[in-house]
């Protein structure tokens, strides 16, 4: 929508500009035409993410959020979809017709790049999808407004005692019917792309919500935007990623289980589904 809507009015304002100036008297307009075409787009896409990004400097993180804000959801999907274009991203959906539709979840998928959350906020709008983030992307500009007003929740990594509050948060998210709680259960951000071993703690936030586990894998996210702290180390245009609903494991198959059992459950079907660069390696375990 933002980039769309930036190339008809910058095409529009380019055809004035030749028309006012006489280009289309004579050849000119062959470089008049795409060089202001070009200017004008830059500076209205410019000027839309500036504008998205005051609105988002006005957003109290320290003011608790008690629901969640389905405009600011709206508004900032064109954005999610502009920086998804700008990288020319080719992104394919598989299965996800499988998502429930008539009650909440908790969505697992492997973890391989910063765009991972935007490609899933992208692609699966209509799920109300809000993600179990390390602390630290709190802090940076847009992407801390946006987690924030979509009940993203923040996890202190390093502090068990904090961390536990983050899951009870989830649970009671979950029960109150407010949103789907998607979260990575690696803890990070794989290094090298294979699946890593997972933090089974997190599934007990299905257990305690009584709610179904969604399965999901990520391919070639890390291809876009490789392995950086709080910023991509390198970018690549054009690379495709493909997003797959792999199963839906109920609640009822998930009860007397315990988290570790269901973390190797669910590392065995994300395995199953992953290429051989994303699948893990032979010395890697679920839990």
């Amino acid at each position: 929508m933002v980039l769309w809507t930036a190339a008809i009015l910058a095409a529009l304002a380019g055809a004035g500009i030749c028309l006012g100036t006489g280009a289309f008297e004579n050849y000119s307009w062959l470089w008049v035409l795409p060089l202001s075409f070009a200017g004008l787009f830059l500076v209205l896409v410019g000027a839309a993410f500036g504008v998205f990004y005051l609105v988002c400097r006005r957003v109290d993180l320290d003011t608790p959020q008690e629901h969640d804000d389905l405009k600011f959801r709206r508004a900032s999907k064109p954005f999610i979809d502009a920086i998804l274009g700008i990288l020319m991203t080719r992104v394919t959906v598989e299965g996800a017709e499988k998502i429930p539709t008539d009650g909440r979840f908790l969505m697992v998928c492997n973890h391989l790049s910063l765009l991972d959350p935007l490609v899933m906020l992208s692609r699966l709008p209509q799920h109300q999808l809000s993600f179990i983030s390390k602390k630290e992307n709190r802090d940076m500009p847009i992407v801390g407004a946006v987690m924030h007003r979509s009940m993203c929740q923040m996890i202190d990594r390093e502090n068990d005692r904090e961390a536990l509050k983050s899951i009870i948060r989830c649970i009671r998210l979950l029960k109150d019917d407010e949103v789907n709680v998607v979260v990575f259960p690696e803890g990070y951000t794989s290094r090298d792309g294979h699946l890593q071993h997972f933090r089974s703690g997190v599934f007990k936030i299905a257990l305690k919500a009584e709610v179904p586990i969604v399965v999901c894998t990520l391919q070639g996210s890390e291809k876009v935007l490789s392995y950086g702290d709080l910023c991509p180390k390198n970018i690549h245009f054009g690379k495709p990623v493909r997003l797959r609903v792999a199963e839906v494991l109920p609640y009822e198959s998930l009860q007397g289980k315990t988290t570790v059992q269901i973390g190797q459950e669910v590392f065995e079907i994300m395995a199953a589904n992953l290429c051989p660069a994303n699948a893990p390696l032979q010395e890697e375990n679920p839990g």
